[in-house]
């Protein structure tokens, strides 16, 4: 089984997860794509979508499914997305597409967070795939150069503006032993909107393709 299809087989699990009446947070990303094309099973159950992007909007209004602010909806039941790296304790490292501070903040609002992803992103240690961080241009060379002084290698996120109007930095070669303390001390730097670890709020339940069947952690 190719990740193609390993990303429409957990896409396919997380749909169980919806329930009737439901204000439900979308995230973005491939796989999130695909479950985004497989809401019309379930589209009677869900009363709006709260999205994390620009592109999942667009998506989410082309199955014919309400999309409303996240000031209208309060408290989300449940958000889901996917990720690109998650460790046994559900911490993630999300915004390989660059969404990273939405989905963030939908997450932060959500009563129940799942995430579904293939078993090539379940690791043991975060920061093979470099974590991305959204910072305010004016601040580019002052990041990166607490980066570098991390250890991080941080390149900019070439031709790409985020739906805030910011840039990307993606930092190589970070190992990520302590991912709670260093999500809070790289949201402390000054031009730092936010970054990619999802550490203080993890994934609820995780959802992981293999080649045979769903596992869920």
């Amino acid at each position: 089984m190719d990740q193609d299809e390993k990303k429409i087989k957990v896409a396919e699990a997380a749909l169980e997860y919806i329930e009737n009446n439901e204000i439900l947070g979308i995230g973005s990303g491939s796989t999130v794509n695909c479950f985004i094309e497989m809401l019309d099973k379930v589209k009677s159950k869900i009363e709006a979508v709260v999205s994390s992007s620009e592109k999942t909007s667009q998506l989410v209004k082309s199955k014919n499914i309400k999309v409303i602010e996240l000031r209208e909806a309060g408290k989300i039941s449940v958000y889901i997305d996917g990720a690109d790296e998650s460790n046994k304790f559900k911490q993630l490292i999300k915004g390989g597409g660059g969404a990273l501070t939405r989905e963030k903040i939908v997450a932060n609002s959500s009563s129940k967070f799942i995430c579904m992803i293939d078993d090539s992103k379940y690791v043991g240690v975060l920061g093979k795939f470099p974590l991305p961080i959204e910072v305010i241009k004016m601040a580019q060379s002052s990041v990166a150069m607490e980066m570098i002084k991390l250890g991080g290698r941080p390149i900019l996120r070439e031709n790409f503006i985020t739906d805030n109007g910011n840039i990307i930095l993606d930092v190589h070669d970070l190992e990520i032993n302590e991912p709670i303390k260093l999500e809070k001390f790289l949201n402390n730097i000054p031009g730092v909107v936010t970054n990619g670890l999802f550490a203080i709020r993890c994934a609820d339940k995780l959802l992981i393709a293999d080649d045979k069947n769903i596992e869920v952690i």
